[in-house]
Formats: C-alpha cells, sequence, structure tokens
C-alpha cells in the first residue's frame, strides 16, 4: 500500500468523524436554542400536521425563496436538484450489490452535474452583480461557492474527460466502510476531487451550509400559528415558574 493510499485513508477517516462529531453538536446546540416566543412566519398553519406539511413544501420546493425572488429560486433548485441527484449516484460507490434505484438514477446523476454547477455559478454571479447582496458577502461566501464549483467541474471532467479508474476507485471506497483497505487510483483528477471533498465535509460544521439542517429548527417555519389557542412558554421558562411557584 503506497503512502498516498494511507494519506486518503487518514484525511477521510478523519473529515468523517469532524463531519459527523460537528453536526452532530450543532444540532443539539439547535435543540437547546430557545424559542420564547410565537414568532412563524405568516399565513402559517395552525395544526402540527400542516407545520410539517409546510416544511416538505419548504425543503422540497423553497416555497417562500419562490415567493421573494423568482431567479434566485431557478438558480438555488437547479443546485439543489442537481446535488441531490449527484448523491444519489454516488451512492453506487459505497453499495455491493446495489439497489434498483441507485441503477436507475445512474444516468440522470451524470447529468445533474451540469444543473448542479449551472445553478452554483447563477448563485455566485448574483453576489457579484447584485449591489445589496454584494455589500454582505464576506470572502467566506465566494470562498465556500468555488470550493463546490470545483468539486463538480473535477466531477465532471471525470465523467466527460478523462475517465478514472472506477472498479479500483469503489474497491478503495468499500474498503474505508469494512477495514480491507485497497490502494487508491492515482489520476491527477480524481485526488483533486477528493481532496476537494474532503475539506467541504471538514468545513461543513462550521460554515453557513449549516442551513441544510438549521431550516428544520427554525421557529418562522415549525411553529404553529396559534398563540390564541394555547400560551406559548418556552421549556426553561415553564421550569423557571417550578422553580418559583
Amino acid at each position: 500500500m503506497t503512502s498516498l493510499t494511507v494519506f486518503y485513508i487518514g484525511l477521510f477517516y478523519v473529515a468523517t468523524l469532524i463531519l459527523i462529531a460537528g453536526l452532530a453538536y450543532r444540532i443539539y446546540e439547535y435543540s437547546r436554542t430557545p424559542a420564547p416566543l410565537k414568532i412563524p412566519t405568516t399565513p402559517a398553519p395552525t395544526t402540527n400536521a400542516g407545520v410539517a406539511y409546510r416544511m416538505a413544501r419548504e425543503v422540497v420546493l423553497f416555497e417562500s425563496l419562490f415567493k421573494s425572488n423568482k431567479w434566485i429560486w431557478v438558480f438555488g433548485w437547479l443546485f439543489h436538484v442537481g446535488l441531490a441527484l449527484v448523491l444519489f449516484r454516488h451512492v453506487r460507490y459505497f453499495q455491493e450489490p446495489l439497489w434498483f434505484v441507485v441503477e436507475f438514477v445512474q444516468p440522470f446523476g451524470k447529468y445533474a452535474s451540469f444543473a448542479m454547477v449551472a445553478g452554483l455559478a447563477g448563485l455566485w454571479a448574483r453576489r457579484f452583480l447584485v449591489d445589496r447582496v454584494r455589500y454582505i458577502s464576506t470572502p467566506s461566501d465566494h470562498l465556500i461557492l468555488a470550493l463546490l464549483i470545483a468539486i463538480g467541474l473535477s466531477g465532471m471532467m471525470m465523467s466527460f474527460v478523462a475517465h478514472t479508474d472506477i472498479v479500483n476507485l469503489k474497491a478503495f471506497m468499500l474498503g474505508l466502510m469494512t477495514f480491507d483497505f485497497q490502494p487508491l487510483p492515482t489520476d491527477t483528477i480524481l485526488l483533486v476531487h477528493l481532496t476537494l471533498v474532503a475539506l467541504l465535509m471538514i468545513i461543513f460544521p462550521i460554515s453557513k451550509l449549516l442551513h441544510a439542517p438549521g431550516i428544520f429548527f427554525s421557529p418562522t417555519r415549525n411553529q404553529t400559528d396559534n398563540p390564541r389557542e394555547h400560551r406559548h412558554i418556552a421549556p426553561w421558562a415553564a421550569a423557571l415558574d417550578r422553580d418559583n411557584g
């Protein structure tokens, strides 16, 4: 086993540990953050089932973004749907045998990379071309978009320009899961792609990409609009009342 393979084995174990531990900690923090007020964005549902339905529309269709800005919605939806298909296509590297649905999505996931990169390019252009967005954009915003585009382009190059050894790559990935380590192909584009993916995994828990799990903890989305029917008391306030009562 070469030193290069050993390096990437260690890199992906560290990146996976940081990603899982970081996400778990952030989700724990979100769950512990008090919501002392009823602040759902109106018009809001008055039942828990309505809240679940509204959240599903927000996660799948980006409903509020569609209502506020159609152009941003187009680019955002292109990116997220493309990313979902690309990620689902990548499941093949971690399964043997493959599920039927993973096999079925392979050609769609391959070409969805174009939608993913096009959506990212539109979102990045917005940060340069729209004055008020350019004013509030930070270097980290640009770096994250650049990183995502670089991951997408390097992956597309392996699919359409310089093909890598898929069989050996899959053996390497399966080996990471079973601790049966296999040599990693040494294609330059593949190594660049894997390095960028590992970097994304490491920075994900400390970046703005945390809006992915964070939306489920947003009180403007996850609260029912029933302040007249039920008094809203945050758990910490209820505990304080019990202690003082």
